[in-house]
């Protein structure tokens, strides 16, 4: 499609261009996704007494979160670029926010999986943003649009850590009890995402001239017949090697950023006898570091471009890729709490570098079908979390490690298949 007048420079205090809305609007919707995908995940502890849920069940549970974001993530680029990005969001934030207020009704396993799995289609929200920044910004300034963006809604990723706790506690302030607490807690989220889905749709607009209806009724977009033929522009991207090859590295690094939002909480209450809100408070740190971490992995990139080409940024890539194996390490050995707070704080540093680096790649495999290519790549992200999730389902036998019993055995997996664990203390 060729879209007209885009901007050309990021100026981030103008709230009136079209371009700047898209750009605000964009990483704030992704952003409130996680608190609706991932807002569960802090109060799991409680969740788990409440509703009697094993270690395998929770481990199911977290799975099924980001389990059905693979499907929606591959097909949500072709709803964008037939409705629009606007209309796309819109829906996806309004319908989203649905099993996110429902799951509070649910009182077994089953329908406690069955609600995390309809949430997880809010992740799709990352292939919206992306592709809202794209239609938006100029070349010179697309990759660090796409970037920021991104880096600012995985923010969302911390921040929901931090404040769902907060919010359990000023309601069981009110005298409720923990089983109504958390189910009330879940109905904030599911208000916050529908209202920003109104939001969406009443600020923002496809294209910096219009909407995509409006601009196909005026004759100002029209597809030619290498665009038509575009919809097959997938089955060529699943064909590049390279393509899968990205697919694997976005698994190992932002499946694994999915995974840490999923267990963190847990892991800290679990092995440092600590509070719920303390728990969130120090899980909350990962995924802060997407504040300037993934948009510094883009920026690298780019240097290392400048001065190798485009080897360059594969170079980096590698790096980027060692480096988090490293401090992966490092942190799956820490029985120390501050060390284990400091390691996790540099681990989560390379992950999201990791992530820019990876999508400072993706625009040069099949610049024709970059829709399908970034599609895929996204979905891997997802595909890595369902695999390090099976790697927390695991029951071992009673008196293994676990001085409660239960024997669980806390997991992190990198991409080589190394698995890196070791007994809850």
């Amino acid at each position: 499609m060729d879209i007209r007048n885009k901007a050309t420079r990021i100026r981030l205090f103008d709230f009136k261009t079209p371009q700047m809305r898209a750009f605000h609007l964009s990483w704030l919707a992704f952003h409130v996704c996680f608190f609706g995908w991932f807002g569960i995940a802090p109060m799991m502890a409680v969740v788990r007494d409440d509703l009697n849920l094993t270690k395998t069940q929770i481990g199911n549970t977290i799975i099924a979160s980001v389990a059905i974001t693979v499907v929606v993530r591959l097909f949500i680029g072709l709803l964008c670029d037939r409705l629009g990005p606007r209309r796309t969001y819109s829906w996806l934030l309004c319908l989203g926010s649905l099993p996110v207020m429902m799951i509070g009704l649910t009182d077994s396993f089953e329908t406690f999986l069955l609600a995390r799995l309809a949430i997880g289609a809010i992740g799709a929200s990352f292939v919206i943003t992306q592709y809202h920044t794209s239609v938006m910004f100029a070349p010179n300034v697309v990759g660090t649009a796409n970037a920021t963006t991104a880096g600012w809604g995985n923010l969302g990723g911390g921040t929901t850590q931090i404040l769902m706790p907060l919010v359990l506690a000023g309601i069981l302030m009110l005298g409720v009890s923990e089983s109504l607490g958390w189910r009330l807690a879940m109905v904030v989220p599911g208000v916050v995402l529908f209202l920003t889905g109104l939001a969406y749709w009443f600020f923002t607009q496809d294209a910096p001239d219009g909407n995509f209806r409006e601009l196909r009724e005026r004759g100002e977009l029209v597809r030619t017949e290498e665009e038509y033929s575009a919809r097959n522009s997938f089955l060529s991207a699943v064909k590049d090697i390279r393509v899968w090859a990205l697919f694997v590295i976005y698994a190992a690094c932002f499946g694994i950023e999915l995974t840490i939002n999923n267990i963190a909480a847990l892991y800290y209450f679990d092995n440092f006898s600590l509070s719920l809100e303390t728990a969130g408070l120090i899980a909350g740190l990962f995924g802060l570091m997407n504040l300037f971490a993934r948009a510094l992995g883009g920026f690298f990139s780019d240097s290392f471009a400048r001065r190798r080409g485009p080897d360059g940024r594969v170079r980096w890539l590698f790096i980027a890729m060692l480096c988090e194996g490293v401090a992966l390490l490092l942190f799956s050995q820490m029985q120390v709490l501050t060390l284990a707070i400091g390691s996790m704080v540099i681990f989560s540093l390379f992950v999201q570098m990791a992530e820019g680096a990876t999508f400072g790649v993706v625009p040069f495999i099949n610049r024709k079908a970059l829709g399908a290519v970034a599609g895929i790549v996204g979905a891997g992200g997802n595909a890595g979390a369902v695999a390090a999730g099976f790697l927390f389902r695991a029951e071992l036998p009673a008196g293994s490690g676990d001085p409660g019993g239960g024997g669980h055995r806390h997991c992190l997996l990198y991409p080589a298949g190394a698995l890196l664990a070791r007994d809850a203390q």
